[in-house]
């Protein structure tokens, strides 16, 4: 089965985009193809053999996962596209979508990559129990591992530094404090957050296109500051929204998804909604995380992965004309990056 990338016509991102932005000007070398079509059928091949004898399932995907993340740091995109259907396609997938969370990522049920849902498996959330609970014994085992890989790590730990940054910017600005989170998802970073817990947040907008996670945010946050809006990268471009001004703009796992030169686009956006002194965030999974070829392939999670210094360009580029001081770092163990832009008062 072929990846896809379904889309609602709001994200400005259109099929093919992901993997076309990060295109070499190169051609591939004759015979590569050739080459990683039999490397991946070796490891492949190796991985079923593997569950059938009953290898514990953490050192199968740990041995496959490093074979693919090797496959597609080695090979021109275009070899690495071309094979990606193989592996999608092998009887191993069986064995791997009996993984809660692989198998909701790779079919999509909410018709994007990265939904809320697929994150509240990967923070262990009470409200995706019973579906893990309903797995296969085989299936709990992987999903023990792929909560827990690099990637799953990363992302809480994205939870956790948004919810710290939401605390120390209301701490300097209690009951005043005005927060803006695009691409919010289930906004699952506000229940750790103290300020809002104790009334310090004056308002906290939570923008997504996706109407049940608008949905489930408005449900889980009625009577608190937070305000659940309906909205697309595309919808905040265009200006549909009379947002205001806030002290704190972030989109967490949105980039991941944008072209530069939207990601500019809305990072400019983004500044222009600061009051002076604010801070606008922006994360995207790096290229040095270590499970991409697994994401990629029988996840059928495609990113467009950035490093420090292309998030420093990003960054660079959006605040020509302003006052602004720039911060990009990565986050413990690397898979993602984070850049601050901090709006002088």
């Amino acid at each position: 089965m072929a990846r896809s990338l379904v889309l609602d016509g709001e994200s400005l991102v259109a099929p093919g985009e992901i993997r076309q932005a990060a295109r070499r000007f190169v051609a591939p070398k004759p015979g590569d193809l050739i080459v990683a079509e039999a490397e991946l059928a070796i490891s492949l091949d190796v991985s079923i053999r593997q569950f059938k004898s009953g290898v514990e399932p953490s050192a199968i995907i740990e041995r496959l996962t490093d074979a693919l993340h090797q496959l597609r740091r080695r090979f021109h995109p275009d070899v690495w596209d071309a094979i990606v259907p193989i592996a999608q396609s092998h009887p191993v997938a069986h064995y791997l979508h009996q993984d809660p969370l692989t198998r909701w990522s790779f079919e999509k049920p909410r018709g994007y990559s990265g939904d809320a849902r697929l994150l509240d498996f990967i923070y262990g959330r009470p409200e995706i129990e019973d579906a893990v609970a309903s797995s296969s014994d085989l299936g709990r085992t992987i999903y023990a591992y792929t909560r827990n890989a690099s990637s799953s790590v990363a992302v809480r730990e994205r939870r956790d530094i948004l919810a710290r940054r939401v605390d120390e910017i209301a701490s300097a600005r209690p009951g005043s404090t005005e927060v803006l989170a695009i691409a919010s998802g289930h906004l699952r970073e506000a229940p750790l957050s103290r300020a809002l817990g104790t009334g310090a947040i004056k308002r906290w907008v939570a923008l997504d296109q996706d109407p049940m996670s608008v949905g489930t945010v408005a449900l889980d946050f009625a009577g608190t500051s937070v305000e659940a809006v309906n909205g697309s990268v595309k919808s905040v471009l265009g200006g549909r929204h009379a947002l205001g001004m806030f002290d704190f703009v972030y989109a967490a796992g949105l980039y991941d998804y944008l072209p530069d030169a939207v990601a500019v686009k809305l990072t400019r956006k983004c500044i222009g909604m600061l009051k002076p002194g604010g801070t606008f965030l922006f994360a995207n999974f790096s290229p040095e995380t270590d499970v991409d070829g697994y994401m990629e392939t029988f996840m059928n999670w495609a990113l467009l992965l950035r490093s420090e210094r292309e998030m420093g360009s990003i960054a660079s580029e959006s605040v020509t004309g302003t006052d602004a001081k720039v911060s990009v770092w990565s986050g413990s163990n690397r898979s993602v990056v984070y850049c601050e832009i901090e709006r002088k008062p």
